[in-house]
C-alpha cells in the first residue's frame, strides 16, 4: 500500500472511529458495541437494546436485529444476502479479504459450497475423532508436564490449526508457519483498524497463497485424500478459478481456526467460573456434548454477521427497504429471554442450548459445524480427565473484537505435579 493511501485508510478510519464515538456517547447502543468497556462485555449491552424491541435502528445507519426471533428470521429469508444490491454501495477500496462462498449468494454460493461439503460430511467428520484425540493428547502432554501453562497458546490455538492442517494435507514442517499466518489473517473478521494492520494481513494472505500454490503443484504430481487435492482436481477441472481455489484455502483456514479456538478458550473460561459446571464435567465426561452447545449459546466465538435487503421486505412486520443493511447480533439472540430461560445462567445440562444461532441459519450454516463440534467436545473431555484441578493463575485477556469474541490469553494451573 502506497503512503498516501495508508494516510487515507487511516485518516478513514479515525473518522468512522470518531462518528461511531460520538453515536455511542449520544447512546446508540449498537454504537457502544464498537468501544470500550462496552465491548467487553456486550451482555447488558443487547439487554438494553432489546428491552427497546426485537429491531433497532443505529445513528451509524444499519438496523440491528438483536432478539432470536428477529436474527433467525433475517439469516433464514432468501430476500437477505451477503452480499448488497448493485448501485447501494460503492467497490471497496480496501478489500480486507476474500473468504469465498462465505462472502457469495447464490448460485455462486451453492456452487463453492458444494465443493466443500464432502470434507465435512459426517461420516467423514466422525473419522476424524481419532486424529482429534491424538493431537489433543499430545498438547496435553506437552502443557501438563509445566503445570502452569497459556490455555490460549498451548492448547486452544494449536489443537484446531494441528486439524485443518491434516484436513488440508499441510506437511507438519510447515505446521509453525500455518499457525503464524492463520493468526494474523483471523484478525480480519473485524476488519482492519489501520493501515499497518491491513498491510500485515494482506502480506500473511500472500504468504499463505504461496504455500497452497506449492501444495497445489505437489498434489497435481502426487494426488493424495485430503482436501485440497479435490479442490486442485475441481480447479484443474475448470470448475475452480484460481482465485477461487485461493479463497477456498483461506476459508477453511480461518473458519476451522477461529471457531474452534475460540469455542474452547470462552468455554473453559465459562466452566472455571461456574465451578459446579467444570465438577459436573470431570465427574461425568458425557456432559462434554450438552456443554459445547451451552458454550455456543452463552458466549458465542461469532457475535456478529450483517445481511443486506435485496428487495423490499418485512422483518416480522418492520419494513425493510431494499438495499438496507441489517447487523445480526447473535450474541443478544443467544441470550434473549424470549427463546431461553433463564439465558444469563449457564448450565452444561440445559435441554434447549442447541437452538442457539452460533453457526448462524439458512444457507450460511456454518458448513464446519460437526468438526467443531467436535473438536469442542473432544477438547473438553481430555482436559477435564487429565486437568481436573484446573484454575486461572490471572484475569484472561480478551481481544480487542466485536465480531469474533475472543481470547488471546489464558493463565491456567493444574495445581499439581
Amino acid at each position: 500500500m502506497r503512503k498516501l493511501d495508508s494516510l487515507r485508510f487511516d485518516a478513514r478510519v479515525r473518522a468512522l472511529t470518531a462518528l461511531s464515538w460520538t453515536a455511542a456517547q449520544t447512546g446508540d447502543h449498537f454504537s457502544r458495541l464498537l468501544h470500550w468497556p462496552w465491548r467487553e462485555n456486550p451482555y447488558p449491552t443487547y439487554a438494553r437494546l432489546r428491552a427497546g424491541g426485537p429491531f433497532a435502528t443505529s445513528r451509524l445507519g444499519v438496523r440491528v436485529a438483536h432478539a432470536h426471533a428477529t436474527v433467525a428470521h433475517v439469516l433464514t429469508d432468501r430476500a437477505f444476502g451477503v452480499q448488497a444490491p448493485q448501485g447501494f454501495v460503492p467497490k471497496e477500496e480496501y478489500d480486507v479479504m476474500d473468504l469465498s462462498f462465505l462472502q457469495r449468494d447464490p448460485p455462486d454460493h451453492t456452487r463453492l459450497r458444494k465443493m466443500a461439503r464432502p470434507a465435512f460430511a459426517p461420516r467423514r467428520v466422525a473419522g476424524y475423532r481419532a486424529e482429534v484425540e491424538k493431537i489433543a493428547e499430545a498438547l496435553l502432554d506437552s502443557a501438563l508436564e509445566r503445570r502452569d501453562f497459556d490455555l490460549m497458546r498451548d492448547y486452544a490455538q494449536p489443537l484446531p490449526i494441528a486439524v485443518i492442517s491434516r484436513l488440508l494435507g499441510v506437511s507438519e514442517t510447515d505446521d509453525d508457519a500455518f499457525v503464524r499466518i492463520g493468526t494474523v489473517i483471523g484478525t480480519a473478521l473485524d476488519g482492519a483498524r489501520s493501515a499497518r494492520q491491513l498491510r500485515e494481513i494482506r502480506a500473511a494472505t500472500e504468504e499463505l497463497d504461496a504455500m497452497f500454490a506449492r501444495m497445489a503443484e505437489d498434489r497435481r504430481a502426487h494426488p493424495r485424500e485430503d482436501v485440497l487435492s479435490a479442490l486442485v482436481a475441481e480447479h484443474d477441472g475448470g470448475g475452480l478459478s484460481s482465485t477461487e481455489l485461493s479463497a477456498m484455502c483461506r476459508l477453511l483456514l480461518v473458519a476451522g481456526f477461529e471457531t474452534t479456538v475460540n469455542l474452547v478458550g470462552n468455554g473453559v473460561m465459562a466452566l472455571l467460573r461456574h465451578r459446579e459446571q467444570w465438577d459436573r464435567l470431570v465427574a461425568d465426561p458425557g456432559v462434554a456434548e450438552g456443554a459445547v452447545e451451552e458454550i455456543l449459546r452463552f458466549d458465542s466465538p461469532v457475535q456478529v454477521t450483517s445481511r443486506w435487503a435485496r428487495e423490499d421486505t418485512d422483518v416480522l412486520g418492520e419494513p425493510v427497504a431494499r438495499g438496507e443493511q441489517v447487523v445480526c447480533l447473535i450474541g443478544s439472540a443467544n441470550r434473549d429471554p424470549a427463546r431461553f430461560a433463564d439465558p444469563d445462567r449457564f448450565d452444561v445440562t440445559r435441554s434447549d442450548a442447541a437452538d442457539h444461532l452460533s453457526f448462524s441459519s439458512g444457507v450460511h450454516y456454518c458448513l464446519g459445524a460437526p468438526l467443531a463440534r467436535l473438536e469442542g467436545q473432544v477438547a473438553l473431555r481430555a482436559l477435564a480427565a487429565r486437568a481436573p484441578g484446573l484454575r486461572p493463575t490471572a484475569v484472561p485477556t480478551r481481544r480487542p473484537t466485536l465480531s469474533v469474541r475472543a481470547l488471546s490469553a489464558f493463565p491456567v494451573t493444574t495445581g499439581s505435579r
